[in-house]
């Protein structure tokens, strides 16, 4: 498995977009790619704990990268990536309603943002113990089949009550546009 560094080193190592950008910048400066990704990411994450606009950044962190893997995700054959994206977004929905509600006391922490984006990291990461796919296992997954049946008549009613309710008022506009232009007709 490796030190923490030896793994970081050969993620720095890998071809992709970052790792191209930090190759190019260390063929300019001379400095080495590993103290560059290090300054970054200490910039990063003293940003998210002292800069304004923290909750930009981490929501940057949390959709970017998430939604150009799950592009890819879409136009690849494999269902596996397909799976593994779906799966982040459905742990970031109910995490983003959840906060939804519980921001105006959580954004107050100081270290809120810097911990936020380290859940969604963890969310996204590739590795066995993904956040995502432990949440969904272990809290959503089991909630979801122990209410689906009832959220799904909920549902059908709604909708069946909203098709009702939008013939009723199509019926009663055509009537009372009908009777408008009788009345109008009338008065000419």
């Amino acid at each position: 498995m490796g030190s923490l560094q030896q793994r970081f080193q050969s993620f720095l190592e890998r071809p992709n977009l970052l790792t191209d950008l930090l190759g190019r910048v260390e063929a300019k400066t001379g400095v080495k790619r590993t103290y560059l990704a290090a300054g970054s990411i200490t910039f990063v994450g003293l940003y998210l704990v002292f800069g304004y606009g923290a909750s930009l950044l981490c929501n940057l962190i949390g959709f970017a990268y998430p939604a150009y893997v799950s592009i890819k995700a879409i136009e690849s054959s494999s269902k596996e990536d397909d799976t593994t994206w779906l799966t982040y977004w459905v742990v970031y929905g109910v995490f983003s309603v959840a906060e939804f509600f519980s921001d105006i006391f959580l954004y107050w922490l100081p270290f809120y943002y810097f911990g936020k984006c380290l859940f969604l990291l963890w969310c996204m990461a590739p590795v066995s113990w993904n956040g995502s796919q432990m949440l969904y296992r272990r809290v959503i997954r089991p909630c979801f089949l122990k209410h689906h049946q009832t959220v799904d008549s909920v549902i059908s009613s709604l909708s069946g009550s909203a098709l009702d309710a939008a013939s009723t008022i199509t019926t009663e506009a055509s009537r009372g546009a009908m009777k408008l232009a009788l009345d109008s007709q009338k008065t000419k």
